[in-house]
């Protein structure tokens, strides 16, 4: 979220309609550039950490 908002100043709504490739394609260069790569195994892992809510309010 950080580099959507705040290096690549992206809306809320752009950022949040982008598709799981759409948003490997923005973080491959800067996970390359630090040293690390974005696996489907580290998805999995912010999947289990940050499930999807059925509620709308957003967990709030």
């Amino acid at each position: 979220m950080t580099l959507g908002f705040a290096v690549l100043r992206l809306a809320p709504s752009d950022f949040w309609s982008m598709t799981p490739r759409e948003i490997e394609a923005v973080v491959r260069p800067y996970a390359a550039a630090a040293g690390t790569s974005f696996t489907r195994a580290g998805l999995n892992q912010l999947l289990a950490r940050f499930p999807d809510r059925k509620d709308t309010n957003h967990g709030r």
